[in-house]
Parts: C-alpha cells; sequence; structure tokens
C-alpha cells in the first residue's frame, strides 16, 4: 500500500494532479448551477419591476 501511495517517487506530482482534476470537475458542476441561479434571480426581479410598472 505505501508503494502505491508513493507513486515510485512521483507521489507529490500524481497526488496533486488527481486534487487539481477533482476540483476542475467539482467546478464544472458548481459554477454553471450558480450562474443559473443568478440569471433566473434576475430574469424575476425584471418581471417583478415590469409588472409594478402602471
Amino acid at each position: 500500500m505505501n508503494e502505491f501511495l508513493h507513486m515510485g517517487g512521483y507521489a507529490a506530482y500524481v497526488w496533486s494532479a488527481y486534487g487539481i482534476s477533482l476540483v476542475v470537475l467539482i467546478l464544472n458542476i458548481i459554477l454553471p448551477i450558480r450562474r443559473e441561479q443568478a440569471l433566473l434571480h434576475t430574469i424575476k426581479k425584471k418581471l417583478q419591476r415590469e409588472a409594478s410598472k402602471p
């Protein structure tokens, strides 16, 4: 198991690459969801302003 974690002397490179890849994948899920929520909120506010105009 120790040999697997050590990765033949390249553990720092390999595990940092895995970590960066995981962060990018998570951001690819979270950021579009947050943008969509912000856009929907903006549209909702705009529609409310237009509906309240005489």
